[in-house]
């Protein structure tokens, strides 16, 4: 399965399993804030006194692969699948560079 690269950023709510906040800059240069359990996003014990920030990884599906106007080659990604992960502000579709994705 794909996933992002993402940068856990805080403990956003320590009641188990434990929230963490997490962030990703797309190709754009957007910065998106996800906010989601801990063991959802990394096999890591985090917590308070975790040196932030963490890697972390948010599963997802590549739709496409495109080239943009400057010719970067950049993944249209969906978080929908297979977790249901979102965006703060309701975002499942990211344009991000092959880079940020491991396959």
């Amino acid at each position: 399965m794909p996933e992002i690269e993402v940068a856990i950023v805080r403990i956003a709510d320590e009641a188990f399993p434990g929230f963490v906040e997490c962030r990703l800059i797309d190709a754009h240069g957007q910065e998106h804030t996800f906010v989601e359990k801990a063991p959802v996003v990394s096999a890591q014990e985090i917590s308070a006194h975790s040196a932030f920030p963490v890697s972390g990884h948010v599963g997802c599906q590549i739709e496409s692969e495109l080239e943009d106007e400057t010719g970067r080659v950049l993944l249209h990604v969906d978080t929908t699948q297979p977790y249901g992960i979102e965006s703060i502000s309701g975002q499942t579709k990211f344009d991000l560079l092959p880079g940020q994705v491991s396959r």
